[in-house]
């Protein structure tokens, strides 16, 4: 087959990562079939050298996501390489594409958010986008020949939300970057000695807030509270949130390199994640190959992924995370290092090698079904 991968978001964190450790392994795994990568123009030099493979090709695609070009010029840039088989590793996909595709969705969090604190922009044009995206989405999952999708919570609601039969959605979990699972790491920045950590984007349906209000009740200067992250609009309000109720010990890091973030994973109190959705949840599953404890929400996905190794409280309880908290920074005995222990193993259960196998095998199994129509 001549396979399609729109790589657009190659350089953008969540589904970038994916993306990348996707291809990366297609390169390893795979020595059957050659692949099209659609990239955008800054990324185009950075994917060659990272493929380097005769088997791969990258054709320019400046389409911008979530955008009108998308629907109105997409589908020709690709119906031009004739590929056989287009893989969407996100719900973008062109309503007016009817080639063969198969599409990875990653979370339904925008069904249940749909509020215009999410986004920058002014908010009857918010709207309107948000309708586009339940049009668009419902059509590709209900269009393509198979949907993936990399948990079983939200296999649950695609069935429920968009209409999509069992039999036509897998689950196929995300792994851990190696980089981030090294067995020898050395300190590269001071840290403060004890903190707890968050790592990630603070979009609104993170909830970081509740956090942030949890940790604000703990009264002790010997213990701050880190978050990594991209210093985008919603990193900014949530400074702006801490400045303003006055908590301190509280540190923004930007983005932090993987070494150096796996390190930080490890000498943590703990990794908190106060989600009120995830899709798959991977900073915990980076933070239990690190043997670090998780705090999490009790949400569906995040007790599917940690397979309940991780320390839950109600979601939105600010009481019962605070609680938690105080309990963790006056753990001297370190009462929880058997949990570490196991939530390591589930953790290596976890790799993008097995990621991409399995999607390589939806791959021939989409191709069969596209030579049977």
């Amino acid at each position: 087959m001549k396979i399609g991968i729109d790589a657009r978001f190659w350089n953008e964190t969540g589904v970038g990562r994916y993306i990348q450790n996707l291809v990366a392994n297609i390169i390893i795994f795979d020595k059957a079939n050659e692949y099209i990568l659609f990239v955008r123009s800054q990324d185009l030099e950075k994917v060659q050298l990272f493929t380097k493979d005769s088997r791969f090709r990258c054709v320019t695609a400046d389409i911008p996501w979530h955008s009108l070009k998308e629907q109105t010029q997409l589908t020709s840039i690709i119906k031009e390489q004739r590929v056989d088989l287009m893989h969407f590793p996100y719900f973008s996909v062109p309503i007016s594409f009817n080639g063969p595709f198969i599409i990875t969705i990653h979370d339904l969090i925008l069904h249940h958010f749909p509020t215009g604190e999410a986004s920058t922009l002014f908010l009857p044009l918010y709207y309107a986008k948000w309708f586009g995206y339940k049009l668009v989405i419902a059509s590709a999952a209900r269009r393509a020949l198979h949907v993936l999708t990399v948990s079983n919570a939200t296999k649950d609601e695609i069935v429920d939300h968009l209409g999509i039969k069992n039999e036509k959605i897998s689950v196929i979990h995300e792994g851990v970057d190696r980089q981030l699972s090294s067995a020898s790491l050395k300190s590269q920045t001071t840290k403060p000695e004890k903190y707890f950590l968050h790592v990630g984007n603070v979009y609104p349906h993170k909830d970081p807030k509740v956090l942030v209000d949890a940790f604000s009740k703990l009264n002790d200067e010997t213990v701050s509270l880190i978050f990594v992250g991209k210093q985008d609009h919603f990193m900014k309000k949530l400074e702006e949130y801490v400045r303003k109720k006055q908590v301190k010990n509280i540190l923004f890091k930007g983005f932090v390199p993987d070494l150096e973030l796996a390190n930080m994973y490890r000498n943590a109190l703990a990794t908190v994640v106060s989600s009120k959705m995830e899709g798959f949840g991977l900073p915990a599953v980076e933070a239990m190959i690190n043997k670090c404890l998780v705090v999490s929400s009790d949400i569906p996905s995040l007790r599917e992924v940690t397979k309940g190794n991780a320390l839950f409280f109600k979601q939105g309880d600010v009481e019962g995370l605070g609680q938690l908290l105080l309990t963790l920074a006056k753990d001297e005995q370190n009462k929880y290092a058997s949990q570490k222990i196991d939530a390591e193993k589930v953790a290596r259960e976890y790799s993008w090698e097995k990621m991409a196998k399995e999607t390589i095998t939806q791959y021939e199994g989409c191709n069969r079904i596209r030579q049977n129509k």
